[in-house]
């Protein structure tokens, strides 16, 4: 069995997505451009439904040994037999979760300061996400972090962070500049009339030397 660790160590783009129309065809393709971690963030639909399409993707994620993350929902989550849930600072509290999901499943919390960031050291989690370093229509009301919190994981962060926040192809080449590896990508390819080809787009910038 792969364990945690490894299997967040393989990832660096990061898909977040809604259930949007033909969910499964759209994640199938992001796949086939080289998204590597799947999470299934939906805030509106009934519990049914989620589950119903977490299950869905847990099954074509797995086809493909891409980690599948529900987010906030480790009832669902467990239930959809995924890899692991997603958190972010407002949500049931980490501990919490562990209990809930056990040693095997992977958990992420999101953080958006540095004082989160230095607790989230601190905890059983597997990951941690930085940002949005710039405002973002997924996050209505958060202001942006700015790229001096980037920075500042690069240097303190013991474990694997991806930054969120606005990422495109464009905006590659400077965050790792600035000290990212790894990002979460909602919009870009959400929106995307390619899904596969806009995540070809952002895989070669992430391998770009």
């Amino acid at each position: 069995m792969v364990s945690r660790t490894e299997m967040i160590s393989r990832t660096s783009l990061y898909l977040c997505t809604p259930i949007v129309d033909n969910v499964s065809e759209f994640v199938d393709q992001t796949l086939e451009g080289g998204v590597d971690i799947v999470q299934l963030r939906e805030k509106q639909l009934p519990d049914q439904d989620i589950l119903e399409k977490a299950r869905t993707l847990q099954r074509l994620c797995r086809s493909r040994s891409v980690p599948f993350i529900v987010n906030d929902r480790p009832d669902i989550a467990l239930l959809a037999e995924a890899d692991g849930v997603h958190v972010g600072q407002d949500d049931i509290k980490v501990s919490d979760v562990r209990r809930l999901i056990g040693t095997g499943r992977i958990l992420g919390l999101s953080t958006h300061s540095r004082t989160e960031l230095m607790e989230a050291l601190t905890l059983d989690i597997d990951y941690v996400s930085v940002g949005p370093i710039e405002p973002t229509p997924t996050k209505p009301g958060r202001e942006g972090t700015g790229e001096d919190f980037l920075n500042f994981a690069s240097k303190v962060a013991r474990l694997p962070f991806f930054v969120t926040g606005g990422v495109d192809p464009t905006k590659i080449r400077h965050l790792k500049e600035v000290g990212a590896s790894r990002f979460v990508v909602v919009r870009y390819l959400v929106n995307a009339k390619d899904p596969k080809a806009a995540a070809q787009q952002l895989k070669v910038e992430i391998q770009r030397d």
